[in-house]
């Protein structure tokens, strides 16, 4: 039997997802099940995308550009989200950046917008897009993103849903 310390913090599974613009994939919802938690990154679309994806994990989203009209008033634009030791900035369009992640102790800046997956760590910060989960744009891939966090680690992965 192992001792308590010698049990490894397996960590929160959060997942991140946007630009989902009013579309919710079965193989999104697969991909999230295991997640305590789901960040929404804008571009909803329409508010049965939260309730759809409340289904899996409490959900912090935050409004994009193309998320109008009274269901969306309630969404901020901008979102600070804490998870065990990891403060998370999330935000849609990384144009908009109006701190400095470093300055204020973010482990990780989530955004969306471009459609475009990716992850790069500049200065110790993660700054993480998830790409977009809704209709194809271009040839562009369809994709979200897991993050685990344990205490303030941050290990990502993109998944591809197409």
């Amino acid at each position: 039997m192992a001792r308590l310390d010698e049990v490894i913090d397996q960590g929160t599974e959060v997942g991140v997802i946007s630009d989902t613009h009013g579309l919710v994939r079965p193989e999104a919802l697969d991909a999230l099940r295991s997640c305590e938690l789901i960040l929404h990154a804008g571009d909803v679309g329409s508010p049965e995308v939260l309730d759809e994806l409340e289904q899996i994990a409490p959900v912090r989203a935050v409004r994009g550009n193309v998320d109008r009209g009274a269901w969306a008033v309630g969404l901020p634009l901008r979102d600070v989200v804490e998870v065990g030791g990891a403060m998370i900035y999330l935000m849609h369009d990384i144009a908009d950046l109006d701190l400095d992640p470093v300055a204020a102790e973010f482990a990780v800046v989530v955004t969306g917008h471009s459609h475009k997956p990716g992850a790069e760590r500049r200065r110790g910060v993660l700054y993480l897009n998830p790409g977009s989960a809704g209709p194809r744009r271009f040839t562009l891939p369809i994709a979200l993103a897991r993050l685990r966090i344990s205490g303030d680690r941050c290990r990502h992965e993109i998944i591809d849903l197409g």
